[in-house]
């Protein structure tokens, strides 16, 4: 069975999409569509906008989304999933793969989910850190020790055994990332991030996602989706509509989604959008 995967925050890269701007007419349209939806040239600052730019939170969920849709578009009738899957953002880029939501819903939606992140960021300061060799419940037993405390900080991202990302307060990342060094991590890294994505910090702009969700039409996607909360499939457009929602303050279940694909049949993943960060972390997976 084929499983397509579709990347999220953090894969964009100054270029992105110009070459498939260039040689294919379909995803020609789509960048030239969201140019038109979004109000802005989101395609000229993917493709000449510096790495600033492209680091706004505003901009970057945006281009990643277009980029990947544009990916899977071009690939034309090679694109025939079994199943499909998103890293954070990336739910959003699966769910139009799917047919559960149409382009123009899915890029307005990504818009006011960056718009939302953005306001809470500006008003709960947060970041993020990667924790590099320390296994999933050390890492939460650590978080929760720090929380005690009376400070903001969670696993956010279950990327692949040994990698996860914890969220929190500026306060909280800084109490946590030595103690997970002191308990055996390799690498206890803060991430240059505008703000602590997935973590009680973003409950403001879930608020927000929600009425924009409620208000979006959805349709029976033409695969299961599986979603980053609970690592399930998913069909139902209930269901699916409200892991959306709790998905922005809840950790990321990457490498669990990952397995539970492979047990119900993926044999061949492919990534559509910038970059190969998530296979990668499939090939970690599997082992």
């Amino acid at each position: 069975m084929k499983a397509f995967v579709f990347p999220g925050q953090g894969a964009q890269f100054s270029g992105m999409g110009s070459d498939l701007y260039e040689s294919n007419s379909n995803a020609r349209k789509l960048f030239d569509d969201a140019d038109n939806i979004l109000g802005f040239k989101i395609s000229q600052i993917m493709f000449h906008g510096s790495d600033e730019d492209l680091r706004r939170t505003d901009i970057t969920q945006p281009a990643v989304f277009l980029h990947s849709i544009a990916v899977a578009t071009a690939m034309g009738d090679e694109f025939k999933p079994d199943m499909v899957a998103g890293h954070s953002l990336g739910e959003f880029s699966a769910l139009v793969a799917c047919g559960a939501l149409s382009f123009e819903d899915g890029l307005k939606l990504v818009a006011a989910r960056a718009r939302a992140m953005q306001k809470a960021c500006e008003s709960n300061p947060g970041t993020m850190a990667a924790v590099i060799g320390l296994a999933d419940e050390k890492v939460q037993e650590i978080c929760d020790s720090v929380q005690s405390n009376g400070l903001v900080v969670v696993p956010a991202n279950f990327n692949s055994p040994g990698q996860i990302v914890i969220s929190g307060s500026l306060e909280g990342i800084e109490a946590a990332c030595p103690l997970m060094k002191e308990a055996g991590a390799k690498r206890a890294l803060p991430l240059s991030v505008g703000g602590a994505f997935h973590s009680p910090l973003m409950t403001p702009a879930r608020e927000e996602l929600a009425i924009a969700i409620d208000s979006t039409e959805f349709h029976t996607p033409r695969c299961p989706i599986y979603q980053n909360v609970d690592a399930k499939a998913h069909t139902n457009i209930n269901e699916i509509r409200s892991n959306l929602v709790k998905q922005l303050n809840s950790p990321v279940k990457w490498t669990q989604s990952v397995l539970t694909m492979i047990a119900d049949g993926a044999e061949e993943f492919t990534e559509c959008g910038p970059g190969s960060v998530l296979t990668n972390l499939i090939k970690r997976i599997r082992g």
